[in-house]
């Protein structure tokens, strides 16, 4: 970890901001924290899965009727590990096999009404999660965030080297 509380020598010579490193270093330590609190919340559940088993269902709940390829795909593990997977899935009643109804030989996958009712619980647990951090902020801190994320958004939506893009100091 980089230590979000550092000795608060953040600001680039000069004190115009932050540079791109130290903030690279700073968010890093967010993102394992907001891992840690989503993992956390997750496992609260009535019925404890995986992260692999989340997010399966989560694919499969953006995607219904995916092969058993198409899913592996989308979760870049092997069609042997898929299908354990959704072995496991289907004898928990969270997910369905059926056979596609113009090829024979293709099998959809489709979430269960207890895979859906798991996925919204996982999902409110981490909201709920998240919102308490979000309420122990002051208010121009979450205003700040809000603003920082939707600029990260939409300089990664244009990505380096597009109009708009700045380029990394050296």
């Amino acid at each position: 970890m980089t230590r979000l509380s550092g000795s608060g020598d953040d600001d680039q010579a000069g004190g115009t901001g932050v540079d791109p490193q130290s903030l690279a270093l700073a968010i890093a330590d967010a993102v394992d924290s907001l891992a840690d609190l989503w993992t956390v919340a997750a496992q609260g559940a009535n019925l404890r899965l995986s992260p692999h088993q989340l997010r399966a269902l989560r694919l499969l709940e953006s995607e219904p009727g995916l092969n058993l390829t198409a899913l592996a795909e989308g979760m870049e593990i092997g069609l042997p590990t898929a299908s354990r997977l959704c072995d496991r899935l289907e004898a928990a009643g969270l997910l369905e096999r059926g056979l596609h109804p113009h090829k024979r030989r293709e099998v959809r996958l489709n979430l269960t009404g207890q895979g859906r009712l798991v996925l919204d619980e996982v999902a409110s647990r981490r909201s709920d999660a998240l919102s308490a951090v979000l309420a122990a902020m002051g208010a121009a801190e979450r205003e700040a965030l809000l603003h920082g994320m939707r600029g990260f958004l939409a300089a990664q939506a244009r990505g380096p080297g597009e109009p708009g893009a700045r380029k990394p100091e050296p």
